[in-house]
Order: structure tokens, then sequence, then C-alpha cells
């Protein structure tokens, strides 16, 4: 299967090796599955519970403001973590935090104050990047370096499947609000994923991504210029995603359009479905069935288009269009370009990383991208509170010129590969 068998795991000729890595990789992907069913329907559930409780755009957005920053230090201390203890420790550590977070927001409405739920928040930042960060680092090690059509391809699926399983949480976060309350969907979540932790805890085995060298905590922001560029060009590329999709556009279409919650949850469910589905085609769309892998020239090439129809959206938006159909059609278009820009970054991060430690350099790489979702979220709450969601789409429009222009600096992919 041209699978890379896991440090310290291998049988004698490597064939238990190879079944073990195989599974491995699997409890991995349904531990990321189910951990982010919970991550999509727990965003659903502030945004619109907290909404309904008279709390303004911004107040909103500032409930995320920890949760966003501390994702952006848990990409850097947990990719250490990870070189030195192993990607499953910190996969286990992230999915028990979750539990934490969830069970936190499952007490009386009273002690539902700005401070508690922000604090729960940064526990579920902190559990979100740790989960990431261990699900795509063991990539590297699963998959050779003379393989990266098989690299390319295994990282859009599984991110294409995490973004797809994060819509359904959308949407069951808006049924779970509508059916069981508050209260009710954060304790099913909770117990749901204590469930999972403890199979994970049984199950995931081994030292999956445990550097051979204990690197030092002063090597965690020393990256090659590739992984610089690329990470900075992944913070403009989020701030510019959030900056209107986290807060602005679902208060917009509860506000302004009248949507009820569960129609807000299932639209922004089968938006991220879609999402999730174009990542997984992403290295068909953009041509590895010719053998063409992408490199710094594709990030930027796939980056333009999205410059014009954020423009063009926030134009028509002040130009007095009909909203609904502006924003129906422009998100379709938004998600189909964003899933491959974004597939196409998360390639290159996993090719750029060096193989042993991979986690150091994926989780730089994630600090940028969680930078980039709290710069996103205080400015989507922000800008549609003082100016409206049309300037919140000409602020990402802004961001995404700047992701553009820092991957025409990326290298081209190295011949050969």
């Amino acid at each position: 299967m041209g699978l890379r068998q896991p440090h310290r795991r291998t049988g004698p000729q490597g064939g238990p090796g190879v079944s073990n890595a195989v599974r491995q990789y699997l409890l991995v992907t349904g531990n990321y599955w189910a951990f982010t069913l919970t991550d999509g329907a727990l965003r659903m559930l502030v945004v619109l519970h907290f909404h309904q409780l008279g709390y303004s755009p911004l107040q909103v957005a500032m409930l995320f403001v920890f949760y966003e920053f501390f994702g952006v230090v848990t990409n850097v201390v947990g990719g250490w973590l990870g070189a030195r203890l192993g990607l499953n420790r910190t996969m286990n550590l992230g999915l028990v935090l979750q539990v934490g977070a969830l069970a936190m927001l499952a007490v009386p409405a009273a002690m539902l104050t700005v401070p508690w739920v922000m604090t729960a928040q940064a526990l579920s930042g902190i559990a979100k990047d740790l989960n990431k960060m261990s699900a795509k680092g063991s990539l590297k090690a699963l998959v050779p370096d003379d393989a990266q059509g098989r690299l390319y391809r295994w990282v859009a699926v599984l991110t294409g499947s995490k973004n797809a399983l994060k819509g359904v949480g959308f949407f069951l976060g808006g049924l779970l609000l509508a059916t069981l309350g508050f209260d009710g969907a954060v304790l099913a979540m909770a117990g749901a994923l204590a469930l999972v932790w403890l199979g994970s805890l049984v199950f995931l085995q081994g030292d999956l991504g445990k550097a051979k060298a204990k690197p030092k905590f002063r090597e965690l922001l020393s990256k090659s210029p590739a992984i610089n560029r690329l990470s900075a060009a992944r913070l403009f590329l989020f701030g510019a995603r959030d900056v209107w999709f986290v807060v602005a556009l679902p208060v917009f279409l509860a506000e302004a359009l009248g949507w009820r919650h569960e129609s807000i949850g299932a639209f922004l469910a089968l938006w991220i479905i879609g999402y999730g589905a174009v990542q997984a085609l992403a290295p068909a769309i953009t041509g590895l069935c010719r053998g063409a892998l992408p490199d710094g020239r594709d990030a930027f090439g796939w980056a333009l288009p999205l410059v014009g129809l954020a423009g063009g959206m926030a134009a028509a938006l002040w130009a007095g269009w009909p909203a609904q159909p502006v924003l129906v059609g422009g998100l379709l278009a938004f998600g189909v370009l964003f899933a491959l820009n974004s597939a196409l970054h998360s390639y290159l991060i996993i090719s750029y990383a060096r193989e042993d430690g991979v986690s150091l350099d994926v989780g730089f790489y994630y600090m940028a991208n969680a930078g980039g979702r709290l710069l996103g979220t205080v400015l989507s709450g922000a800008i549609y509170q003082a100016w409206g969601l049309a300037a919140c789409l000409a602020a990402s429009a802004a961001m995404l010129g700047l992701a553009a222009g820092i991957s025409l600096a990326l290298p081209r992919h190295p011949a050969g590969h």
C-alpha cells in the first residue's frame, strides 16, 4: 500500500507494521471525525444561543476570542509535545479537553457569564488544535517521500471529510438547540465524545510522529522560508473566510433575512459539506490525474478568483442588489474556490515539513491558521456591527489579495515529486 510504518511498531519483515499503520491511521481519522462533529455543533450552538439571549454581534464574536487565541498557542506548544511524546497522546489529550469544555457549558443560565463561556471556549480551542495537528501530522509518517501524489490525495480526503462532518455538526448544533435546548445539547455531545475518548485510550497505540531526537523548545520558531511564507498566506486566507462567515453571516441571516435557527444551521451545514466534498476532489480538479503536483504558482492562481468574488459580492450588496440571491449564489462559488485553496495549502505544508518531528512544522503552520481565524472572528463582529455585511466582504477581499501576493513567493514543488 505504500505506507510508511510508524516508528518502533514495524514487524520483522514489515508486514505486521503495515497493517498496524493502516489501523492507526483509521483510528486517528475516526477520532478526528468524532471531534469535528462536536466542534461544528458547539460553534453553531454558541452563536445562535447567545444571539437569542440578546448578545450583540461583537459580543458573540468575543466569546470565540479565547478559542482562537489559545489555538494559536496550542499549535506551537502542541507541535513540540507531539514531537516529544507522540501524536497519539496529543490526540487523546485533545479529546478529553473537549469533553471538559462541553461539560463546563452545561450549567444554569445564570452561570453562563462571558468570562465563563470564554474559558470553556479556550479549552475547546486547545482541544481542537491538538486534535487537528495530531491528525494532519500523522500523514507524513504514513506516506513515503516518493509518493507525493498519494500524499496529496490522502491530505485532501482527510481534510475534505473533516469539513463535511463539520457541516453536519453545524446542522446538528441547530437541531439539538431546537430539540434538547442548550444544556441538553452540550451534555449529549459530552457523553458521546467521552465514549470516543475511552475507545481511543484503549485502541490508539504507538508513538506515531514522535521525533527520534528530542526537539528543544527554542526550535519551535526556527522554520524554513517556504513554511514561513505559506503560514503567512494561510493566516490571511482563513482570516478572509472568517471575517464574514463566522459571526456576520449567521447573524445577518437571522436579523436581516428572518431565517429560523434550524434553517441557518442546515444551510451552513450543507455549505460546509459541499466544501468538504470539493476538498476531497481537489487533486483531480487541480490536475493530479495528469501528474501535476501543486506549487506556489497554483496557490497564487487559485487565490485570485476569490479576491474578485468577495469584492464583487460586497459591491453587489452596496449597490442594493437583493441580498438573499447574492449571498446564496456567492457563498456557493466561494465555497468551491476556497476549498481548492485550502486543500492546496494543506498539501503544501505536509510536503514542505521535515519528516523527523513533522508536528513542529505542522504546528507552526496551524498556529498561523488559528491566528487568521482569530483575526477574522474579531473583525467579523466588529466590522459587521459598525458597517454591515458588505464591509465584511470588502475586508475579506483585501485579505485574500494579501494571501495571493504572498503565495507568489512560494517555491515550486521539487522536480520529480
